[in-house]
């Protein structure tokens, strides 16, 4: 079926400010044409029997990691079983364009994975790998981590007049090509290289653009939240941009307060969290030192050539983890080895690093060393929090009108954080179904407001004209399968997807249909879409 077929989604309830109201809705060359009662069907129109179920605009995921992995249909399902239909890719400052891609591929392949069609050519390239070749769409931010190393490499000084202003035209190319904003990745190497006054410069690129700032802050989150806030705030007032903040996790109070009072003070901004308390990451950001954590391993392993420098990186390992608010002394108690590609150390995942060092009859430090080492970094853990928080202690943060949901999504490795393969289902069920926002809310939070932040055109609403990403949910079994302990169950109750007015996922199953493309910052793409 193509993006001219006709579509009726019949029998299904559309969701309002005030309720869902019993609606057909009819779909023809990509975009709703009509929606309500008693509409005029041409009598050739393919029916799907919506069956009492909601009929909701598709969800967009403002924090993803599976540009690269999109492809793979494993993937597919497990965001078109969530009901997300496009995915905001470029994220923490990494990712392919510009360049040849050859950096992202090696310092990000134990988050997002080789890209398997992308080698050069820049942004407005590697948005045309996803036209017609896959069944969601996919946005990208400029990733300012990538940009400057393709100026600086990844040293550890400021950028020079001339190395910002090239920096500064990388970042207008990109846009200029489409790409929704700038990303940056301020714990990453080189993106915690680079100061205010470059990130503030970079960003005025992205104001004049309309685009939106987005930014992994700097400082580790959690009870230092409040720091990377103000410096975003620093940005936005000297730059104009419109901000908008990554994977947001904090102690609500603090992140509630904080927001309110930045805004008051000029300073607005939206952000992305996702319901699940445990983050996940490379352990090379998160126990070595900034000097030997750059990609691959060969600042480390130098480091580790000889008893003395295997002591000098324990100490800085331990320093770093005890010094921080969410690890302390039971840190390898708290970090689980979620993708680790060496074959020796293969079988730790899933595991803690206390449970695997007493498996393999050595220290988590040392062991955490080696695994790096044999690696080549590529390691990503899943990190538990010391206080977990509930449904019930996110909500205040979730009904934030700046809230927008973003997975922060992994899919490489045999154990992921199941926050990939749960994320919407899981909105769905613990605040939709329950009441705590109710399904107005969460559909705004999960669609529509992504939609408006990122300019990603005429979808995120269930109108007449707007572009035809749909989502069929069954209220009464929408159920988040992943888990902690089994991360890649599929999500239940979205059976019925449609992307640009083609059906990709039908009762459950994929339909093998690619309509989706890379959007573009204004919404259009190859098609006039």
């Amino acid at each position: 079926m193509t993006a001219t077929a006709q579509v009726l989604l019949r029998g299904g309830r559309v969701v309002e400010a005030d309720g869902a109201v019993r609606a057909d809705v009819l779909v023809a060359g990509g975009r709703i044409v009509a929606v309500g009662t008693d509409l005029d069907v041409p009598t050739d129109v393919a029916t799907i029997d919506c069956g009492e179920r909601l009929v909701l605009p598709g969800f967009v995921d403002a924090h993803s990691h599976g540009g690269s992995l999109v492809f793979d249909e494993a993937v597919q399902s497990a965001l078109l079983r969530q009901g997300v239909t496009t995915i905001v890719t470029g994220q923490d400052g990494v990712g392919p364009a510009p360049g040849d891609g050859a950096y992202a591929d090696r310092y990000f392949a134990a988050i997002d994975g080789p890209h398997p069609r992308y080698g050069g050519g820049g942004v407005g390239a590697l948005l045309a790998t996803y036209d017609g070749t896959t069944p969601v769409n996919v946005a990208t931010l400029v990733p300012a981590g990538t940009v400057r190393h393709e100026v600086i490499g990844d040293d550890d000084r400021p950028a020079t007049p001339d190395e910002l202003e090239a920096m500064r035209a990388l970042v207008r190319r990109g846009l200029d090509e489409g790409a929704t904003g700038l990303a940056t990745g301020l714990d990453y190497v080189p993106g915690l290289y680079a100061d205010t006054a470059e990130l503030a410069a970079l960003c005025s690129e992205v104001a004049a653009a309309d685009g939106l700032y987005v930014s992994h802050m700097r400082g580790g989150y959690e009870g230092n939240a409040r720091a990377g806030l103000d410096e975003i705030a620093d940005i936005v007032r000297t730059s104009g941009a419109r901000a908008h903040v990554s994977h947001l996790h904090a102690p609500v109070e603090l992140a509630v307060s904080a927001l309110a009072e930045l805004a008051a003070t000029g300073a607005p901004m939206s952000f992305d969290a996702y319901p699940y308390s445990r983050g996940c990451t490379i352990l090379s950001m998160l126990l070595l030192p900034a000097e030997l954590a750059r990609p691959g391993t060969e600042d480390l392993a130098r480091a580790l050539a000889d008893d003395a420098g295997r002591h000098r990186v324990r100490g800085a390992v331990l320093a770093r983890v005890l010094g921080r608010a969410d690890l302390g002394t039971d840190w390898a108690d708290q970090i689980t080895l979620s993708h680790v590609p060496a074959a020796e150390f293969h079988a730790l995942q899933g595991r803690t690093l206390a449970e695997a060092a007493a498996a393999t009859g050595t220290d988590p430090v040392d062991l955490a060393l080696d695994v790096l080492v044999d690696s080549a970094l590529q390691v990503t853990v899943v990190m538990r929090v010391p206080r977990p928080r509930t449904a019930d202690d996110l909500t205040p943060l979730f009904r934030l009108l700046g809230h927008t949901a973003g997975s922060d999504g992994i899919f490489v490795g045999t154990h992921p954080h199941p926050r990939a393969y749960g994320t919407f289902a899981r909105y769905l069920q613990e605040y939709a179904v329950t009441g705590r926002l109710g399904w107005a809310e969460t559909v705004r939070h999960l669609s529509t407001t992504s939609v408006e932040r990122y300019r990603l055109g005429a979808r995120g609403v269930v109108r007449s004209g707007a572009i035809a990403d749909l989502v069929v949910v069954d209220p009464d079994g929408v159920t988040a399968g992943s888990s902690y302990s089994e991360p890649m169950r599929l999500a239940e109750g979205v059976d019925d997807v449609l992307v640009a007015g083609v059906p990709v996922l039908a009762a459950g199953t994929l339909t093998h249909a690619t309509p989706g493309a890379g959007l573009r910052r204004d919404g259009s793409a190859t098609g006039g879409r």
